[in-house]
């Protein structure tokens, strides 16, 4: 058992996480923005993973491991499932996607975010990165729903849930890949309407928790790593995620089942993400929309400066973070840069 000063060090530790941690998505965000709109979806990445590198090996008395991340050690620059970073003498897990939605940033186009999950050592799930099957709710039909049923009956029992007469009223957010062809075609044949997006289902997913935003769920297999972070958000907003690993290959599936994985069996928020102190934190590179709502701002760039928008959420804690940040201070003094609006 540590003693008194080591436990008032860790409190104040983790207390101060999530602001290092938005940090690192700030620096990622304004780093990936400055490589968007060139066509260019590799070196907006890359530009987001050295910021993101650099500022995770900057938190003090902090050592970061990757148990989620772009790919393994082969895949390098990305951040590799594995890779520790700072040393700190308190250790945690990071599951990260530097650049969710590198077209969209290559094209200027919305929904390009950097994002992560961070939880106590040994609390988050280790995989390697490649599918899964997904269904994401938000609290008020957690208890309703069941990724072993049928698309139809989960479409039924969401409308009792959220008390819907009429199924149109419910909006299902699904993966365009022709993976999920036959979903899409059995949720639309219920009459609900199915948002289909080109990239990017992790903020879909965190966003199904939240009421008016127009996501009511999220169905379809992605990519593992947006799941595993995503689950961390759900988790802590009270939702529900059932997900079944969906390897690629046979070397996908033996790398799996060597990392502990059951390939047969559902796993929920808690299985990804058993840690009770989680953090999530997501800064929009371009602006995240949903059907009804733009949910966070892009990066924006001024005279000295730049201003981010973010969502942090902690256990018991839940805030929309905009920033403005002081790139050039003597640009930014001379320009009178804070007197404006941007």
């Amino acid at each position: 058992m540590p003693d008194e000063q080591t436990k008032d060090e860790l409190n104040e530790i983790y207390k101060s996480l999530s602001w290092q941690l938005l940090e690192v998505t700030e620096n990622a965000a304004i780093a990936a923005a400055r490589a968007a709109g060139h066509g260019d979806k590799n070196l907006a990445d890359a530009a987001a993973v050295n910021a993101m590198r650099n500022s995770l090996n900057r938190i003090p008395g902090v050592s970061s491991e990757i148990k989620i991340g772009e790919g393994e050690r082969d895949d390098a620059p990305m951040l590799f499932i594995g890779e520790k970073l700072g040393n700190g003498h308190i250790n945690i897990d990071i599951a990260v996607d530097p650049l969710e939605n590198t077209n969209a940033t290559a094209n200027l186009n919305s929904g390009a975010v950097c994002v992560l999950a961070a939880a106590p050592s040994g609390g988050l799930v280790n995989a390697s990165d490649t599918y899964m099957d997904k269904l994401c709710v938000g609290k008020d039909a957690a208890d309703y729903v069941d990724i072993r049923l049928s698309p139809e009956e989960n479409v039924n029992r969401l409308a009792k849930a959220l008390k819907r007469r009429d199924k149109a009223e419910l909006t299902i957010t699904v993966l365009d890949r022709p993976r999920n062809a036959e979903l899409i075609s059995r949720l639309r044949s219920t009459g609900a309407r199915v948002r289909l997006i080109m990239d990017g289902d992790l903020m879909p997913s965190v966003f199904s928790c939240f009421k008016g935003v127009g996501v009511h769920a999220v169905m379809g297999i992605g990519a593992a790593p947006e799941g595993v972070i995503s689950a961390s958000a759900i988790k802590l907003l009270g939702g529900k995620m059932q997900a079944i690993w969906k390897p690629r290959d046979d070397a996908d599936r033996e790398r799996l089942i060597r990392m502990g994985i059951e390939l047969d069996r559902v796993y929920t928020q808690d299985d990804l993400a058993p840690a009770d102190d989680l953090v999530f934190c997501a800064t929009a590179v371009t602006p995240i929309l949903t059907t009804s709502k733009a949910v966070l701002e892009g990066v924006s760039f001024f005279p000295g400066g730049a201003k981010t928008s973010s969502l942090v959420i902690t256990r018991g804690f839940m805030n929309f973070v905009p920033t403005t940040h002081v790139l050039n201070k003597e640009v930014f003094e001379e320009e009178k840069s804070e007197f404006r609006l941007y």
